[in-house]
């Protein structure tokens, strides 16, 4: 089986402790750090902004895995960029100028994605995938952390990886992954796993991190 990657979310870190937080996930070899961007107006909850991105760059060189659930991107995406992003995900049903994103992303050197919520139609992004580095299927409802996982939305992720051969993305799934959950993602296919309130609500993190990719090596 191929190697899965993973993209731990800090939303749900003690940020207080941001830098002994940094410092274990560069220890663990994560390949990315996730950061659930929420305007508090297209979900109803509110994190942080570019800002607090900025900051934590400074602190390590980790590839940044960045998910804007934020209204009308377009209007923020030159900040997230300026921030250090080396991915930047915006949502299929956030706005209506999807591929001026895009193609700004990609002048800026900045990997694209695209994400859905569970209830959108996969097919409705299959046009954008040749514009993309990364589809990023939520598999909760997007907005808070720790709710249940929908196995429902695998199907999505079956259907993507037919046109995996045509174009080169990964698939990343989000939205209650733990160890009981990934092995049903991994089956399914994706490439990435992110997962925050299995990781970071543990009392070990750096375990539930090694069993998470061992899991899917099996």
């Amino acid at each position: 089986m191929k190697k899965i990657k993973l993209s731990p979310s800090i939303l749900d870190s003690d940020f207080t402790r941001i830098k002994y937080t940094i410092n274990l996930l560069k220890k663990s070899n994560v390949d990315f750090i996730h950061f659930d961007v929420m305007d508090g107006n297209f979900v109803p909850n509110l994190t942080f902004g570019p800002k607090f991105i900025s900051q934590i760059r400074k602190l390590t060189d980790l590839p940044f895995d960045v998910h804007l659930m934020i209204k009308n991107p377009e209007k923020y995406i030159d900040d997230f960029i300026d921030a250090g992003s080396d991915y930047i995900t915006i949502h299929y049903e956030a706005t209506k100028n999807i591929i001026p994103i895009f193609k700004k992303l990609k002048t800026k050197r900045v990997k694209t994605g695209i994400s859905i919520k569970p209830k959108t139609d996969v097919n409705k992004i299959i046009n954008y995938l040749k514009f993309l580095d990364l589809v990023l299927i939520m598999s909760v409802e997007p907005g808070f952390g720790g709710q249940k996982f929908m196995p429902e939305v695998l199907d999505k992720i079956k259907i993507l990886k037919k046109f995996k051969k045509k174009y080169e993305f990964l698939i990343s799934i989000d939205g209650g992954i733990n160890p009981d959950t990934a092995p049903l993602a991994c089956d399914a296919g994706v490439d990435i796993l992110v997962s925050g309130s299995a990781i970071f609500k543990s009392k070990n993190p750096i375990k539930i991190i090694k069993k998470l990719y061992n899991i899917c090596k099996k």
